[in-house]
């Protein structure tokens, strides 16, 4: 079967597809057959050397789709011919995080879902909607699950309430469909007018070019009446973070999933204790989250937006895709072409 790993050292050029023999199962595991695999922003700053912990070599990636090939004897929670995801943390089943959960993730520095089959855990699986693609499914695990919980999950979102999004990747794509299958309005800022336009057709309530308004917080502010944005979910990092705090209303959440633009900035306190903000970091979530946004998923026949199909030989390509920010929606590999 063909792998791709980093070899010798880091950097999209060192990526190197190789032959392994056919994993085999031991005790409660299972072997699927990936299907299909999408890019996330983290696996770009993986593949260059930047995750933390990572050892080389490393086969990148965390986000896939496959069919189960094979099952350990005693193994009743799938079955061959089953269509899964494997979970970014295969460790984290339900609850709360915790350091022992969180561990591990897929990608690195546990291996990857660039292999064409793969040994997981048969709890570190969950099934995937019927009336999604493998190429569709390939883009739920890391940023379908991360918007589902940053929005349901810790922002509790209800209906007529406002949410931010910033630009139109993975994340922010998926969390405009759920906010608007929930009955928010929701307010985008991009650089791009023609990605604005895009995510009106998808439903955007607002569109701010914060190119041609830098001051998109006060935007953001006038929609809203001057009251304030409820949710606003926090991508960029060092350039954004503090005209998040002055776009978010009292007592409202910042959801802080990204570092676009940097890690370090001086955070304004006064906005934070001042509105009396919550503020709330998170990456991904458990198995349970991910099984209660499928049936969501699955029941509002909710479609991801596919940017890019590549074929599985085309790994690098992706990755040159995603670093160069002109996708909207997912990067995805088709391990079938």
């Amino acid at each position: 079967m063909k792998v791709w790993e980093v070899q010798s050292h880091w950097g999209i050029d060192a990526l190197t597809a190789i032959d392994r023999a056919a994993p085999v199962p031991g005790s409660g595991e299972i072997v699927v057959r990936m299907r299909a695999a999408s890019v996330n922003y983290r696996d770009l700053l993986t593949v260059q050397g930047q995750g933390v912990g990572n050892e080389l070599p490393l086969v990148p990636f965390s986000d896939g789709a496959g069919e189960v090939l094979e099952v350990d004897t005693g193994v009743t929670r799938v079955a061959p011919g089953d269509r899964v995801c494997p979970m970014f943390f295969p460790s984290w089943i339900d609850g709360g995080p915790t350091a022992e959960k969180r561990s591990d993730p897929l990608g690195g520095p546990r291996p990857g879902v660039l292999q064409e089959e793969m040994v997981l855990d048969a709890e570190a699986v969950a099934p995937v909607p019927e009336h999604l693609s493998m190429i569709e499914a390939a883009t739920l695990p890391c940023a379908a699950l991360t918007a589902w919980r940053a929005l349901v999950v810790e922002g509790g979102l209800q209906a007529d309430e406002t949410v931010l999004l910033q630009g139109t990747g993975g994340v922010a794509t998926f969390a405009l469909q759920f906010a608007k299958a929930l009955g928010a309005r929701v307010i985008v800022i991009s650089s791009s007018d023609e990605k604005l336009e895009q995510a009106r057709g998808r439903g955007a309530d607002h569109l701010i070019n914060y190119r041609t308004t830098p001051e998109w917080q006060d935007a953001a502010l006038e929609v809203t009446g001057g009251a304030g944005v409820d949710h606003i979910l926090e991508l960029g990092g060092r350039e954004t973070i503090n005209r998040s705090l002055q776009a978010a209303r009292v007592g409202g959440k910042v959801l802080i999933i990204g570092v676009l633009s940097g890690f370090s900035q001086e955070i304004a306190m006064r906005s934070i204790y001042g509105k009396n903000l919550r503020l709330i970091g998170l990456s991904v979530g458990s198995r349970a989250h991910f099984e209660a946004m499928t049936a969501f998923v699955e029941r509002h026949r909710i479609h991801p937006v596919i940017d890019t199909v590549l074929p599985f030989d085309s790994v690098p390509a992706a990755l040159l895709r995603m670093q160069s920010a002109r996708h909207i929606g997912k990067i995805c590999l088709d391990f079938t072409i």
